[in-house]
Protein backbone atom coordinates (compact mmCIF):
# COMPACT_ATOMS: atom_id res chain seq x y z
CA UNK A 1 0.00 0.00 0.00
CA UNK A 2 1.33 3.29 -0.65
CA UNK A 3 0.97 6.31 1.83
CA UNK A 4 -2.67 7.39 0.45
CA UNK A 5 -3.63 3.72 0.77
CA UNK A 6 -3.89 2.70 -2.94
CA UNK A 7 -2.54 -0.73 -3.85
CA UNK A 8 0.98 -0.23 -5.20
CA UNK A 9 0.83 -1.16 -8.97
CA UNK A 10 4.60 -2.82 -8.33
CA UNK A 11 4.79 -6.39 -8.32
CA UNK A 12 7.00 -8.39 -5.30
CA UNK A 13 8.54 -11.44 -6.73
CA UNK A 14 8.61 -13.50 -3.44
CA UNK A 15 4.62 -12.97 -4.25
CA UNK A 16 4.90 -14.95 -7.65
CA UNK A 17 4.31 -19.04 -8.36
CA UNK A 18 7.59 -20.35 -8.98
CA UNK A 19 8.43 -22.47 -12.14
CA UNK A 20 8.82 -25.52 -9.33
CA UNK A 21 5.69 -24.60 -7.41
CA UNK A 22 3.67 -24.55 -11.09
CA UNK A 23 4.38 -28.27 -12.00
CA UNK A 24 3.58 -29.18 -8.27
CA UNK A 25 0.63 -27.88 -8.50
CA UNK A 26 -0.49 -29.85 -11.59
CA UNK A 27 1.06 -32.95 -10.44
CA UNK A 28 -1.49 -32.73 -7.47
CA UNK A 29 -4.40 -31.95 -9.85
CA UNK A 30 -3.35 -34.71 -11.64
CA UNK A 31 -2.13 -37.44 -9.24
CA UNK A 32 0.94 -38.12 -11.39
CA UNK A 33 3.95 -39.93 -9.70
CA UNK A 34 7.34 -38.67 -10.59
CA UNK A 35 10.23 -41.53 -12.25
CA UNK A 36 11.90 -43.14 -10.09
CA UNK A 37 15.95 -41.97 -10.48
CA UNK A 38 16.85 -45.92 -10.74
CA UNK A 39 14.58 -45.94 -14.15
CA UNK A 40 16.26 -43.11 -16.12
CA UNK A 41 18.98 -44.59 -18.41
CA UNK A 42 19.62 -41.39 -20.25
CA UNK A 43 19.91 -38.15 -18.87
CA UNK A 44 19.50 -34.69 -20.76
CA UNK A 45 22.37 -32.33 -20.73
CA UNK A 46 19.98 -30.07 -19.08
CA UNK A 47 19.00 -32.46 -16.11
CA UNK A 48 16.50 -31.90 -13.39
CA UNK A 49 18.22 -29.29 -10.99
CA UNK A 50 15.36 -28.27 -8.39
CA UNK A 51 18.03 -26.18 -6.95
CA UNK A 52 18.31 -23.83 -10.28
CA UNK A 53 14.43 -24.54 -10.83
CA UNK A 54 13.47 -23.03 -7.62
CA UNK A 55 15.04 -19.66 -8.82
CA UNK A 56 12.97 -19.70 -12.15
CA UNK A 57 10.15 -17.55 -12.12
CA UNK A 58 7.72 -17.53 -15.81
CA UNK A 59 5.19 -14.36 -15.06
CA UNK A 60 2.62 -13.17 -17.74
CA UNK A 61 3.13 -9.17 -16.88
CA UNK A 62 4.96 -5.89 -17.73
CA UNK A 63 8.63 -6.10 -16.56
CA UNK A 64 8.51 -2.35 -15.36
CA UNK A 65 6.47 -3.60 -12.51
CA UNK A 66 8.81 -6.20 -10.86
CA UNK A 67 10.21 -5.41 -7.87
CA UNK A 68 13.58 -6.88 -8.34
CA UNK A 69 17.42 -5.45 -7.63
CA UNK A 70 17.50 -5.25 -11.50
CA UNK A 71 15.19 -5.40 -14.63
CA UNK A 72 16.37 -5.61 -18.31
CA UNK A 73 15.03 -2.94 -20.99
CA UNK A 74 15.39 -3.81 -24.32
CA UNK A 75 16.46 -0.85 -27.06
CA UNK A 76 18.23 0.03 -30.37
CA UNK A 77 22.02 1.01 -30.19
CA UNK A 78 21.37 4.32 -29.31
CA UNK A 79 18.40 3.67 -26.34
CA UNK A 80 15.93 5.47 -27.88
CA UNK A 81 13.96 2.58 -29.41
CA UNK A 82 10.37 2.90 -28.96
CA UNK A 83 9.04 -0.73 -28.19
CA UNK A 84 5.99 -1.57 -25.55
CA UNK A 85 9.11 -2.64 -22.88
CA UNK A 86 10.97 0.54 -23.41
CA UNK A 87 7.91 2.88 -23.21
CA UNK A 88 6.94 1.16 -19.87
CA UNK A 89 10.01 1.44 -18.34
CA UNK A 90 10.42 5.22 -19.10
CA UNK A 91 6.96 5.44 -18.19
CA UNK A 92 7.38 4.54 -14.90
CA UNK A 93 11.13 5.82 -13.56
CA UNK A 94 10.45 9.25 -15.07
CA UNK A 95 11.70 11.90 -16.85
CA UNK A 96 15.62 11.30 -15.18
CA UNK A 97 15.92 8.00 -16.73
CA UNK A 98 15.95 9.94 -20.22
CA UNK A 99 18.78 12.22 -19.38
CA UNK A 100 21.10 9.59 -17.75
CA UNK A 101 21.09 7.63 -21.41
CA UNK A 102 22.06 10.53 -23.25
CA UNK A 103 25.40 10.23 -21.02
CA UNK A 104 25.88 6.87 -21.92
CA UNK A 105 26.17 7.72 -25.77
CA UNK A 106 24.56 4.68 -26.58
CA UNK A 107 25.26 1.01 -26.57
CA UNK A 108 26.22 -1.61 -29.04
CA UNK A 109 24.63 -4.51 -30.25
CA UNK A 110 25.26 -7.41 -27.62
CA UNK A 111 26.64 -5.01 -25.57
CA UNK A 112 24.62 -4.27 -21.58
CA UNK A 113 24.75 -0.77 -20.08
CA UNK A 114 23.74 0.15 -16.23
CA UNK A 115 21.41 2.95 -14.77
CA UNK A 116 19.74 3.22 -11.61
CA UNK A 117 16.29 2.74 -11.25
CA UNK A 118 14.84 5.98 -10.55
CA UNK A 119 11.32 5.97 -9.68
CA UNK A 120 10.95 2.25 -10.31
CA UNK A 121 10.56 -0.53 -7.88
CA UNK A 122 13.75 -1.96 -9.22
CA UNK A 123 16.82 -0.27 -8.18
CA UNK A 124 18.91 -0.76 -11.30
CA UNK A 125 17.75 -1.03 -15.57
CA UNK A 126 20.50 -3.15 -17.29
CA UNK A 127 20.15 -1.71 -21.32
CA UNK A 128 21.16 -3.74 -23.67
CA UNK A 129 20.42 -3.68 -27.58
CA UNK A 130 19.32 -7.50 -29.75
CA UNK A 131 20.45 -8.29 -33.03
CA UNK A 132 18.48 -7.56 -36.10
CA UNK A 133 17.77 -11.13 -37.43
CA UNK A 134 18.16 -12.23 -41.11
CA UNK A 135 18.56 -15.58 -42.10
CA UNK A 136 21.13 -15.30 -44.22
CA UNK A 137 23.08 -14.07 -40.74
CA UNK A 138 21.75 -16.08 -38.66
CA UNK A 139 25.27 -17.30 -36.64
CA UNK A 140 26.35 -13.75 -36.22
CA UNK A 141 22.73 -13.08 -34.73
CA UNK A 142 22.57 -15.94 -32.12
CA UNK A 143 26.27 -14.87 -30.86
CA UNK A 144 24.66 -11.18 -30.30
CA UNK A 145 22.00 -12.38 -28.87
CA UNK A 146 24.03 -14.93 -26.60
CA UNK A 147 25.51 -12.01 -25.94
CA UNK A 148 23.02 -10.05 -24.29
CA UNK A 149 21.54 -12.40 -22.35
CA UNK A 150 24.81 -13.42 -20.83
CA UNK A 151 26.08 -9.64 -20.51
CA UNK A 152 23.49 -8.36 -18.57
CA UNK A 153 24.06 -12.31 -16.29
CA UNK A 154 27.76 -10.94 -15.47
CA UNK A 155 26.40 -7.49 -15.02
CA UNK A 156 24.17 -8.89 -12.64
CA UNK A 157 26.99 -11.02 -11.02
CA UNK A 158 30.02 -8.36 -10.81
CA UNK A 159 27.13 -5.91 -9.14
CA UNK A 160 26.15 -8.49 -6.33
CA UNK A 161 22.47 -8.58 -7.20
CA UNK A 162 20.09 -10.89 -5.79
CA UNK A 163 17.51 -10.76 -8.64
CA UNK A 164 16.98 -10.16 -12.48
CA UNK A 165 13.70 -9.31 -13.72
CA UNK A 166 14.02 -10.26 -18.01
CA UNK A 167 12.13 -8.70 -20.66
CA UNK A 168 12.05 -10.76 -23.99
CA UNK A 169 15.23 -9.35 -25.60
CA UNK A 170 14.96 -9.31 -28.93
CA UNK A 171 11.81 -6.95 -30.02
CA UNK A 172 9.03 -7.49 -33.18
CA UNK A 173 10.89 -4.42 -35.14
CA UNK A 174 14.49 -6.84 -34.95
CA UNK A 175 12.24 -9.92 -36.79
CA UNK A 176 14.01 -12.70 -34.68
CA UNK A 177 11.83 -15.93 -34.52
CA UNK A 178 10.42 -16.05 -31.10
CA UNK A 179 11.63 -19.44 -30.52
CA UNK A 180 14.89 -19.35 -31.70
CA UNK A 181 15.18 -16.31 -29.32
CA UNK A 182 13.33 -18.52 -26.62
CA UNK A 183 16.12 -21.37 -26.63
CA UNK A 184 18.95 -19.13 -26.82
CA UNK A 185 17.28 -17.24 -23.64
CA UNK A 186 16.53 -20.26 -21.68
CA UNK A 187 20.00 -22.38 -22.54
CA UNK A 188 21.83 -18.80 -21.74
CA UNK A 189 20.05 -18.60 -18.22
CA UNK A 190 20.71 -22.11 -17.50
CA UNK A 191 24.06 -22.58 -17.90
CA UNK A 192 24.80 -19.56 -15.89
CA UNK A 193 23.30 -20.73 -13.27
CA UNK A 194 24.94 -23.72 -13.15
CA UNK A 195 28.02 -22.09 -12.98
CA UNK A 196 26.97 -18.77 -10.97
CA UNK A 197 24.40 -19.73 -9.32
CA UNK A 198 24.97 -18.85 -5.71
CA UNK A 199 25.41 -15.28 -7.12
CA UNK A 200 21.75 -15.01 -8.09
CA UNK A 201 18.76 -15.83 -5.97
CA UNK A 202 15.79 -15.58 -8.29
CA UNK A 203 15.45 -14.44 -12.34
CA UNK A 204 11.81 -13.96 -13.64
CA UNK A 205 10.75 -14.43 -17.27
CA UNK A 206 8.60 -11.57 -17.81
CA UNK A 207 6.65 -12.18 -20.88
CA UNK A 208 3.68 -10.62 -22.87
CA UNK A 209 0.54 -12.91 -23.69
CA UNK A 210 1.93 -13.83 -27.00
CA UNK A 211 5.14 -14.71 -25.91
CA UNK A 212 3.88 -16.79 -22.59
CA UNK A 213 2.91 -19.99 -24.49
CA UNK A 214 6.33 -20.33 -25.81
CA UNK A 215 7.83 -20.26 -22.68
CA UNK A 216 5.56 -22.64 -21.31
CA UNK A 217 6.59 -24.80 -24.30
CA UNK A 218 11.05 -24.38 -24.06
CA UNK A 219 10.84 -24.22 -19.95
CA UNK A 220 10.74 -27.78 -19.98
CA UNK A 221 13.64 -28.46 -21.58
CA UNK A 222 16.18 -26.55 -20.09
CA UNK A 223 14.28 -26.64 -16.85
CA UNK A 224 13.30 -29.93 -16.15
CA UNK A 225 10.96 -30.12 -12.74
CA UNK A 226 11.16 -33.78 -12.44
CA UNK A 227 12.90 -36.76 -13.91
CA UNK A 228 9.84 -37.81 -15.93
CA UNK A 229 9.52 -34.44 -17.69
CA UNK A 230 13.32 -34.08 -18.32
CA UNK A 231 13.52 -37.96 -20.42
CA UNK A 232 10.12 -36.04 -22.07
CA UNK A 233 11.51 -33.21 -23.19
CA UNK A 234 14.91 -34.86 -24.25
CA UNK A 235 13.24 -35.49 -27.90
CA UNK A 236 12.83 -31.81 -28.49
CA UNK A 237 16.32 -30.20 -27.80
CA UNK A 238 17.81 -28.79 -30.46
CA UNK A 239 20.65 -30.21 -32.26
CA UNK A 240 22.63 -27.09 -30.94
CA UNK A 241 22.94 -26.50 -26.91
CA UNK A 242 25.98 -24.39 -27.40
CA UNK A 243 28.78 -25.00 -25.38
CA UNK A 244 29.24 -24.96 -21.65
CA UNK A 245 28.09 -21.65 -21.43
CA UNK A 246 25.38 -21.60 -23.96
CA UNK A 247 27.17 -19.57 -26.62
CA UNK A 248 26.00 -20.76 -29.75
CA UNK A 249 29.48 -23.48 -31.31
CA UNK A 250 30.00 -22.56 -35.03
CA UNK A 251 31.06 -25.66 -36.32
CA UNK A 252 33.56 -23.91 -39.06
CA UNK A 253 35.44 -22.10 -36.07
CA UNK A 254 36.35 -25.05 -34.11
CA UNK A 255 40.02 -26.43 -33.68
CA UNK A 256 39.96 -30.02 -34.76
CA UNK A 257 43.01 -31.62 -32.17
CA UNK A 258 44.55 -34.87 -33.73
CA UNK A 259 47.76 -37.17 -32.80
CA UNK A 260 49.77 -35.79 -35.37
CA UNK A 261 48.36 -32.26 -36.12
CA UNK A 262 48.73 -31.51 -39.94
CA UNK A 263 48.79 -35.06 -40.91
CA UNK A 264 45.86 -36.29 -42.80
CA UNK A 265 43.58 -38.99 -40.71
CA UNK A 266 44.43 -41.33 -43.62
CA UNK A 267 48.23 -41.08 -42.97
CA UNK A 268 49.85 -44.30 -42.24
CA UNK A 269 52.06 -44.43 -39.13
CA UNK A 270 54.59 -46.71 -40.86
CA UNK A 271 54.92 -43.54 -43.38
CA UNK A 272 57.42 -42.39 -40.94
CA UNK A 273 59.06 -39.20 -39.15
CA UNK A 274 59.72 -37.43 -42.20
CA UNK A 275 56.16 -38.04 -43.29
CA UNK A 276 55.00 -36.12 -40.42
CA UNK A 277 58.20 -33.31 -40.26
CA UNK A 278 56.73 -32.32 -43.86
CA UNK A 279 53.47 -31.01 -42.51
CA UNK A 280 55.21 -29.11 -39.81
CA UNK A 281 54.30 -25.28 -40.35
CA UNK A 282 52.30 -25.56 -43.35
CA UNK A 283 48.62 -25.45 -41.20
CA UNK A 284 47.02 -21.95 -41.95
CA UNK A 285 47.73 -21.15 -38.41
CA UNK A 286 51.27 -21.85 -38.49
CA UNK A 287 51.71 -19.42 -41.85
CA UNK A 288 49.62 -16.51 -40.20
CA UNK A 289 51.77 -16.68 -36.61
CA UNK A 290 55.43 -17.02 -38.68
CA UNK A 291 58.12 -18.16 -36.44
CA UNK A 292 56.75 -17.38 -32.97
CA UNK A 293 60.26 -18.27 -31.58
CA UNK A 294 61.82 -15.98 -33.62
CA UNK A 295 59.51 -13.48 -32.48
CA UNK A 296 60.49 -14.03 -28.90
CA UNK A 297 64.26 -13.41 -29.41
CA UNK A 298 64.08 -10.48 -31.67
CA UNK A 299 61.74 -8.65 -28.56
CA UNK A 300 63.95 -9.51 -26.47
CA UNK A 301 66.79 -8.13 -28.63
CA UNK A 302 64.88 -4.63 -28.88
CA UNK A 303 64.40 -5.60 -32.73
CA UNK A 304 60.86 -6.34 -33.47
CA UNK A 305 59.12 -3.50 -35.19
CA UNK A 306 56.53 -1.16 -33.36
CA UNK A 307 53.82 -2.89 -35.17
CA UNK A 308 54.83 -6.17 -34.62
CA UNK A 309 55.02 -5.41 -30.67
CA UNK A 310 51.55 -4.21 -30.89
CA UNK A 311 50.18 -7.13 -32.26
CA UNK A 312 52.26 -9.36 -29.83
CA UNK A 313 50.64 -7.14 -27.15
CA UNK A 314 47.21 -7.30 -27.91
CA UNK A 315 47.37 -11.58 -28.66
CA UNK A 316 48.97 -11.14 -24.68
CA UNK A 317 45.74 -9.14 -23.67
CA UNK A 318 42.96 -10.95 -25.44
CA UNK A 319 44.55 -14.10 -23.66
CA UNK A 320 44.06 -12.28 -20.20
CA UNK A 321 40.32 -10.99 -21.30
CA UNK A 322 39.70 -14.97 -21.99
CA UNK A 323 41.35 -16.12 -18.67
CA UNK A 324 38.66 -13.21 -17.45
CA UNK A 325 35.50 -14.20 -18.69
CA UNK A 326 36.09 -18.00 -17.67
CA UNK A 327 37.34 -17.29 -14.48
CA UNK A 328 34.85 -17.30 -11.77
CA UNK A 329 35.92 -14.13 -9.99
CA UNK A 330 32.64 -14.12 -7.60
CA UNK A 331 34.80 -13.64 -4.62
CA UNK A 332 36.53 -10.59 -5.99
CA UNK A 333 33.39 -9.24 -6.80
CA UNK A 334 31.96 -9.67 -3.27
CA UNK A 335 34.75 -7.33 -2.01
CA UNK A 336 33.30 -4.13 -3.96
CA UNK A 337 36.42 -2.98 -4.05
CA UNK A 338 35.66 -1.82 -8.09
CA UNK A 339 32.57 -0.60 -9.13
CA UNK A 340 30.94 1.76 -11.83
CA UNK A 341 28.89 4.73 -10.61
CA UNK A 342 27.64 8.23 -12.32
CA UNK A 343 29.34 10.48 -14.89
CA UNK A 344 31.60 13.56 -14.08
CA UNK A 345 31.10 16.95 -15.46
CA UNK A 346 31.89 15.98 -19.34
CA UNK A 347 29.50 13.05 -19.19
CA UNK A 348 32.79 10.32 -18.75
CA UNK A 349 32.19 7.27 -16.97
CA UNK A 350 33.54 7.20 -13.50
CA UNK A 351 34.92 3.97 -12.14
CA UNK A 352 35.55 3.73 -8.24
CA UNK A 353 38.17 1.71 -5.99
CA UNK A 354 37.97 1.50 -2.66
CA UNK A 355 41.15 0.83 -1.38
CA UNK A 356 40.31 -0.15 2.23
CA UNK A 357 38.28 -3.03 0.66
CA UNK A 358 41.23 -4.43 -0.97
CA UNK A 359 42.89 -7.09 1.39
CA UNK A 360 46.00 -7.67 -0.09
CA UNK A 361 47.76 -10.29 1.78
CA UNK A 362 44.78 -12.28 1.51
CA UNK A 363 42.99 -12.59 -2.28
CA UNK A 364 45.13 -13.71 -5.38
CA UNK A 365 46.30 -11.21 -6.92
CA UNK A 366 46.00 -12.52 -9.94
CA UNK A 367 42.89 -12.86 -9.88
CA UNK A 368 42.37 -9.11 -8.82
CA UNK A 369 44.16 -8.54 -12.01
CA UNK A 370 41.72 -11.00 -14.37
CA UNK A 371 38.82 -8.85 -12.21
CA UNK A 372 39.79 -5.59 -13.23
CA UNK A 373 40.62 -6.60 -17.30
CA UNK A 374 36.78 -7.99 -16.98
CA UNK A 375 35.10 -5.32 -15.29
CA UNK A 376 37.07 -2.74 -17.12
CA UNK A 377 37.05 -3.92 -20.87
CA UNK A 378 33.92 -2.36 -21.85
CA UNK A 379 34.42 0.68 -19.97
CA UNK A 380 37.43 1.66 -21.65
CA UNK A 381 36.43 1.97 -24.72
CA UNK A 382 35.69 4.73 -24.52
CA UNK A 383 36.51 7.92 -22.29
CA UNK A 384 36.30 7.25 -18.43
CA UNK A 385 37.33 8.49 -15.00
CA UNK A 386 39.26 6.79 -12.37
CA UNK A 387 38.36 7.75 -8.17
CA UNK A 388 40.56 6.12 -6.19
CA UNK A 389 39.63 6.52 -2.34
CA UNK A 390 42.87 5.81 -0.49
CA UNK A 391 40.58 6.74 2.75
CA UNK A 392 41.73 5.11 5.94
CA UNK A 393 43.79 2.25 3.84
CA UNK A 394 46.70 0.74 5.75
CA UNK A 395 49.87 -2.05 4.73
CA UNK A 396 47.10 -4.62 3.85
CA UNK A 397 45.67 -2.41 1.44
CA UNK A 398 48.55 -1.38 -0.11
CA UNK A 399 49.05 -2.23 -3.85
CA UNK A 400 52.39 -3.26 -4.34
CA UNK A 401 53.88 -1.33 -7.13
CA UNK A 402 55.21 -4.66 -9.09
CA UNK A 403 51.44 -5.33 -9.35
CA UNK A 404 50.66 -2.00 -10.89
CA UNK A 405 53.05 -2.18 -13.31
CA UNK A 406 52.17 -5.79 -14.53
CA UNK A 407 48.53 -3.83 -14.44
CA UNK A 408 49.99 -1.59 -16.60
CA UNK A 409 51.90 -3.36 -19.01
CA UNK A 410 49.37 -5.96 -19.30
CA UNK A 411 46.37 -3.67 -20.38
CA UNK A 412 44.98 -2.81 -23.56
CA UNK A 413 45.85 0.74 -24.98
CA UNK A 414 42.25 1.88 -25.07
CA UNK A 415 42.82 1.95 -21.38
CA UNK A 416 45.80 4.66 -21.21
CA UNK A 417 44.26 6.12 -23.80
CA UNK A 418 40.95 6.87 -22.57
CA UNK A 419 41.96 7.51 -19.33
CA UNK A 420 41.47 11.40 -18.70
CA UNK A 421 41.56 11.58 -15.21
CA UNK A 422 42.84 9.45 -11.46
CA UNK A 423 41.43 11.65 -8.58
CA UNK A 424 43.72 10.47 -5.57
CA UNK A 425 41.51 10.89 -2.85
CA UNK A 426 42.34 11.14 0.88
CA UNK A 427 46.17 11.00 0.10
CA UNK A 428 49.16 10.94 2.62
CA UNK A 429 52.23 12.56 2.66
CA UNK A 430 53.88 8.76 1.98
CA UNK A 431 51.22 7.85 -0.71
CA UNK A 432 52.26 11.26 -2.48
CA UNK A 433 55.71 10.14 -2.41
CA UNK A 434 55.06 6.48 -3.51
CA UNK A 435 53.01 7.79 -6.38
CA UNK A 436 55.22 10.44 -7.96
CA UNK A 437 58.19 7.87 -7.91
CA UNK A 438 55.65 5.48 -9.81
CA UNK A 439 54.40 8.13 -12.32
CA UNK A 440 57.86 9.30 -12.94
CA UNK A 441 60.39 5.97 -13.41
CA UNK A 442 57.65 3.44 -14.17
CA UNK A 443 54.49 4.60 -15.94
CA UNK A 444 55.24 8.20 -16.83
CA UNK A 445 52.16 8.47 -19.13
CA UNK A 446 50.03 8.33 -16.12
CA UNK A 447 51.93 11.51 -14.15
CA UNK A 448 49.96 14.63 -15.86
CA UNK A 449 46.46 12.33 -14.83
CA UNK A 450 46.68 12.46 -11.29
CA UNK A 451 44.71 14.57 -9.02
CA UNK A 452 45.34 14.83 -5.48
CA UNK A 453 42.21 15.39 -3.68
CA UNK A 454 41.69 16.42 0.04
CA UNK A 455 38.45 16.35 0.91
CA UNK A 456 35.14 15.49 -0.95
CA UNK A 457 33.88 19.28 -1.57
CA UNK A 458 37.16 19.46 -4.24
CA UNK A 459 36.02 16.40 -5.59
CA UNK A 460 32.59 17.45 -6.48
CA UNK A 461 33.49 20.15 -8.48
CA UNK A 462 34.84 18.01 -10.89
CA UNK A 463 31.94 14.92 -10.32
CA UNK A 464 28.62 16.07 -9.00
CA UNK A 465 27.96 14.03 -5.38
CA UNK A 466 24.68 11.96 -6.51
CA UNK A 467 26.96 10.91 -9.54
CA UNK A 468 29.36 9.10 -7.35
CA UNK A 469 28.19 6.31 -4.84
CA UNK A 470 30.20 6.93 -1.53
CA UNK A 471 31.03 3.88 0.82
CA UNK A 472 29.99 5.44 4.18
CA UNK A 473 33.37 5.99 5.77
CA UNK A 474 34.05 7.70 3.44
CA UNK A 475 31.87 10.14 3.80
CA UNK A 476 32.35 9.86 8.13
CA UNK A 477 35.96 10.45 7.48
CA UNK A 478 35.45 13.36 5.45
CA UNK A 479 33.34 15.08 7.71
CA UNK A 480 35.92 14.34 10.53
CA UNK A 481 38.35 15.84 8.78
CA UNK A 482 36.97 18.32 6.79
CA UNK A 483 33.73 19.22 8.06
CA UNK A 484 30.25 18.10 6.83
CA UNK A 485 29.28 18.22 3.89
CA UNK A 486 25.03 18.93 3.39
CA UNK A 487 23.90 16.96 0.50
CA UNK A 488 20.25 15.39 0.18
CA UNK A 489 21.85 12.10 -1.83
CA UNK A 490 22.57 9.65 0.58
CA UNK A 491 25.65 7.26 0.21
CA UNK A 492 25.15 3.50 -1.44
CA UNK A 493 23.92 1.61 1.85
CA UNK A 494 25.15 -1.57 0.22
CA UNK A 495 28.91 -0.23 0.06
Amino acid sequence: MDPLGAPSQFVDIDSLLGWSDSYEAKQLDCHQNPVEKAQVDVRSPFPYRKDINEKIILWKGDVALLNCTAIVNTSNESLTDKNPVSESIFMHAGPDLKDELQKLKGCRTGEAKLTKGFNLAARFIIHTVGPKYKSRYRTAAESSLYSCYRNVLQLAKEQAMCSVGFCVINTLKRCYPLEDATHIALRTVRRFLEIHGETLEKVVFAVSELEEATYQKLLPLYFPRSLEEEIQSLPYLPADIGNAEGEPVVPERQIRITEKPGVPDDASDEEGLEADLSFIGSHAFARMEGDVDKQRRLILQGQLSEAALQKQHQRNYNRWLCQARAEDLSDIASLKALYQTGVDNCGRTVMVVVGRNIPVTLIDMEKALLYFIHVMDHIAVKEYVLVYFHTLTNDYNQLDSNFLKKLYDVVDAKYKRNLKALYFVHPTFRSKVSAWFFTTFTVSGLKDKIHYVESLQQLFTAIPPEQIDLPPFVLEYDARENGPYYSSYPPSPDL
